[in-house]
């Protein structure tokens, strides 16, 4: 069977994409992914047997919906294009799109009337999404037309797949029906995120956030958490990876907080790289906004990776984080609130016996919801709408 995928992002630093090639590669089929290309990275490679064509360069510094809807419009042309030339030399069992933005489903048209099935993949709800970033109000035209959009995606598809019940719960009400759509989320895979045997620390207690530098993330809100509490934990650092517009901002603000010894921003890394810098903390913090609808419902990948990977988490408290976990495996802050978060900070700092306890909590949870656990059902999914129900078991789920 031959794959192809399709996603707007660097795929050396998607883990959900990445995870779902590498299943499939592994048990033997052919997977092709279409992505976004970074400076200075290859057009072509094959990374763990996975073709990966990088066919449009991205910086992370949009400045307005404009810039942002051409570069995705830029990106939709040269992938159907793409998709399409290689469908007709060698055709897909399968084409798997992965959102945002929705409508990149369209890049699979032409090779869905020739024959391939086609999965909508939407790991961050669009109409949410677009409102969060560019302060689009919910009641405004360009959000109503959001909603169609999301609509025509997810008819476009075959089947849909959404990153968490709280969406899901949404989507069956205004985009699709309940037997087209299913849950993946964005479980750890364990050959990438486990404890290490060893961990080299260099005198410091790490403080760390690995993720998208957005508004919605709160990392604003960290820095000033971390300030207030900086002279009492005087061997604490804060290290931050990621990009986006948030950056220069946040640079900004830790020059007015007088942090530049403490805290620093880097890049993101891909997905093997930042796994290990991501061992080598001691807490991780997550401080999404919950005043930010999107924010608010928006499951990180990161809470669950620093499960597994041993490092406990404090995490503000957002009504999808509230359903996922609890004061027993993370450590909850009230979102927004940067005197409970420094005085989170804080306890967890000087109080080695309440990380250890989250850590045991965290990894019996992560025990039963990793990728190595869940991963036939997606499997099963793309069996059944593959029409090979009888080598592996049927999903209900398919359309």
């Amino acid at each position: 069977m031959r794959v192809c995928m399709v996603t707007y992002s660097f795929y050396e630093s998607d883990s959900r994409v990445i995870q779902y090639a590498r299943a499939l590669v592994q048990r033997g089929e052919t997977v092709d992914v279409i992505a976004l290309r970074r400076s200075g990275a290859p057009r072509f490679e094959v990374l763990d047997g996975v073709n990966v064509y990088r066919i449009q360069d991205r910086k992370m510094n949009e400045s307005g919906p404009l810039s942002y809807l051409y570069r995705i419009c830029r990106f939709l042309f040269l992938s159907t294009f793409r998709v399409t030339l290689k469908h007709l030399k060698h055709p897909y069992t399968l084409v798997h799109v992965h959102s945002v933005p929705d409508f990149l489903v369209f890049s699979a048209l032409p090779a869905r009337i020739l024959g391939a099935r086609v999965i909508l993949d939407i790991h961050d709800i669009l109409p949410e999404f677009y409102a969060s970033k560019f302060g689009t109000e919910t009641d405004s035209l360009l959000y109503g037309m959001l909603l169609m959009v999301e609509r025509l995606s997810a008819r476009m598809a075959n089947h849909v797949i959404v990153a968490n019940d709280l969406w899901h719960e949404r989507l069956i009400h205004r985009a699709t029906r309940a037997g087209k759509c299913t849950v993946t989320c964005n479980y750890p895979n364990p050959e990438i995120f486990h404890r290490p045997n060893t961990v080299v620390r260099n005198g410091h207690f790490v403080l760390m956030y690995p993720g998208s530098l957005n508004w919605h993330q709160g990392v604003d809100v960290a820095i000033r958490a971390f300030a207030k509490v900086k002279d009492e934990i005087p061997d604490t650092i804060f290290r931050i990876f990621g990009e986006g517009p948030e950056k220069p901002r946040l640079n900004t603000l830790i020059q007015q907080l007088h942090l530049e010894d403490r805290v620093t921003i880097s890049d993101y890394l891909p997905v093997d790289k930042i796994a290990a810098e991501m061992a080598a903390a001691d807490l991780a913090v997550v401080p999404k906004r919950a005043s930010s609808p999107f924010g608010n419902e928006a499951a990180s990948t990161k809470t669950q990776e620093f499960m597994a990977l041993g490092v406990p988490v404090v995490i503000s408290r957002t009504r999808i984080d509230s359903c996922h976990f609890d004061d027993s495996n993370v450590r909850f802050f009230r979102s927004e609130d940067e005197a409970d978060l420094a005085n989170c900070i804080l306890a967890l700092k000087c109080h080695p016996e309440l990380r250890a306890k989250l850590v045991a909590n965290a990894t019996a949870y992560i025990h039963e919801n990793n990728w190595n656990v869940k991963k036939h059902e997606y499997l099963n999914l793309v069996d059944c709408l593959t029409a090979r129900q009888g080598e592996r078991k049927h999903v209900s789920a398919a359309a």
